[in-house]
């Protein structure tokens, strides 16, 4: 098999089509066909599911994406080394970062690399945690934004401290003394709760504290529950991060004792970075790195 094969596929997986793969490769749709069904001829199995609703990976194509990964990202490593030691700065960076992060910190952070470095592409992910650490480990980023409770075994360095904080709706009676509110009465009122698997640092700060959540609105998206929150649904916790710029008129309150997340930024391996990604991380422990 050669690289174009790897590629043909690695494509036609993260397209969920060969139409469309056909299009970003600038091939034909039974160029790509062929290429997969040479390539499954290859190895002696399936590597996708074809469907009227589309291409999906196979259990043996899921376990061989990984791999096939690490080759592709292989030869852009090369490729850029190649490129240093001939004087040029170019490549690519894939960065795979969660809704705050990429609404508040990566336009700088593109903009700012793209004036040194403007021959660097810069390709960004946004996701949920589940979905950066997925990134990370199946080579479909090199770098992601993660809090270092929901990095688990990915390697991380921490960068910047942030304050989770009470959010109520604008000019709400809500009994809380000053501008901070302890675990005690946050109990007392009720929530619109960002749904389990979207915030663990938030998950894990009501459990560490024995805060019951009750509530009748279950919610994955930041803007939606600050959204029921300014029209007085109930109260929630966010990252400190998430209010800047927000369309919604609340009331935000830090919260007493030890509340907050580490967000740092994660590779899978800091020690084989490409020199495109090396410069980028580099750049980002330069401007962001307050811890």
């Amino acid at each position: 098999m050669t690289l174009l094969t790897y590629q043909v596929f690695k494509t036609v997986a993260e397209q969920g089509s060969f139409r469309k793969a056909a299009e970003i490769l600038g091939l034909t749709p039974s160029a790509i066909s062929h290429t997969i069904s040479a390539m499954e001829g290859e190895l002696g199995s399936a590597v996708l599911h074809r469907s009227k609703n589309g291409v999906t990976l196979t259990n043996y194509g899921e376990q061989i994406f990984p791999h096939i990964n690490a080759v592709l990202n292989s030869d852009e490593a090369l490729k850029q080394v190649i490129n240093e030691m001939n004087g040029l700065k170019k490549g690519k960076v894939k960065i795979g970062c969660f809704s705050s992060i990429c609404t508040n910190w990566l336009p700088n952070i593109i903009r700012s690399f793209n004036e040194v470095y403007p021959d660097i592409v810069i390709e960004v992910f946004q996701g949920s945690y589940d979905d950066v650490s997925y990134w990370i480990k199946n080579g479909i980023v090199d770098l992601g934004f993660l809090s270092m409770s929901s990095a688990g075994d990915i390697p991380i360095e921490p960068l910047y401290k942030e304050p989770l904080v009470c959010v109520t709706a604008k000019g709400m009676d809500n009994g809380f003394e000053g501008d901070h509110v302890s675990v005690d009465e946050l109990k007392k009122h009720m929530f619109v709760a960002l749904r389990e698997t979207t915030d663990a640092d938030i998950q894990n700060y009501l459990r560490n504290n024995n805060i019951i959540i009750q509530s009748n609105y279950h919610v994955v998206d930041d803007l939606a529950t600050l959204a029921m929150v300014a029209n007085g649904f109930g109260i929630c916790i966010m990252p400190e991060l998430v209010l800047k710029g927000t369309p919604y008129e609340v009331d935000s309150y830090r919260i007493k004792g030890d509340a907050y997340r580490i967000i740092g930024i994660a590779a899978l391996n800091f020690e084989l970075m490409s020199p495109a990604v090396e410069t980028m991380y580099n750049h980002i422990l330069k401007h962001y790195k307050k811890i």
